[in-house]
């Protein structure tokens, strides 16, 4: 089993969040966690994101009008 491992800027941009944003996010345990490559450098699971995405959007088509 294969896994990408995407940046920030790659998060930013698939999820549309600001990188404060999904820092908060990850500290409230609602957004998948980074992965620590290097002392200086971190990444998250592609497909851990994607699922978020997939969830959020099914929690919005569960909201209630």
């Amino acid at each position: 089993m294969s896994m990408k491992l995407i940046r920030i800027k790659d998060v930013m941009g698939r999820t549309g969040l600001a990188r404060s944003t999904i820092y908060k996010y990850m500290d409230e345990g609602t957004f998948p966690q980074q992965i620590k490559l290097t002392t200086r450098a971190v990444a998250w699971v592609e497909s851990e994101v994607e699922i978020w995405i997939q969830d959020t959007i099914i929690r919005r088509n569960n909201e209630v009008v």
